[in-house]
């Protein structure tokens, strides 16, 4: 909770004081415009990297490859996107910073190791998963079944885009 506050309450009071404070600097307008403009050319530099993580992502499904970096980085991009719209200084720098492909792959691979999902089905079964050692479990809190199978992919084109994962 104590993050949101910051988020919806601190941010806008110091991107506002911020903008009044240029504004009396190089005037009013010439703010606007600084806004208008970073706006527009995070939204191009967006774009940009958004095709290009495209892309990269979709190599490494056609590889046979789970592309988790990417998708952490278009989540990044994506947030990046906001915060470069959102008008104001602050909410620009972090959004160049998740933009730049220097930086936003170093976030996006902290991200990946922090990450930890849980689903929760029917209200019995626990699944976890955990990006940074690659584990996956799951158990059942009243006992129910588990059942476990295999299979097998007779279309030969398909068998070889396929490989074990590492």
């Amino acid at each position: 909770m104590g993050k949101l506050f910051l988020l919806f309450a601190i941010l806008p009071i110091l991107e506002i004081t911020l903008l009044i404070h240029v504004g009396e600097i190089i005037g009013g307008w010439n703010t606007v415009a600084i806004v208008i403009i970073t706006a527009f050319l995070g939204a191009h530099l967006v774009r940009q990297q958004g095709l290009h993580t495209l892309m990269t992502a979709q190599q490494k499904m056609q590889g046979g490859t789970l592309p988790g970096q990417e998708m952490a980085e278009g989540l990044l991009l994506v947030i990046a996107g906001v915060m470069l719209v959102t008008p104001g200084f602050i909410t620009d720098i972090f959004g160049i910073v998740l933009c730049l492909p220097l930086t936003r792959p170093l976030i996006a691979k902290a991200m990946l190791t922090r990450l930890v999902v849980r689903v929760v089905q029917n209200g019995s079964a626990q699944t976890n998963y955990s990006h940074s050692q690659t584990e996956y479990t799951s158990r059942s809190s009243n006992g129910g079944d588990i059942i476990e199978g295999e299979y097998e992919t007779k279309d030969e084109s398909i068998k070889q885009g396929l490989r074990k994962p590492d």
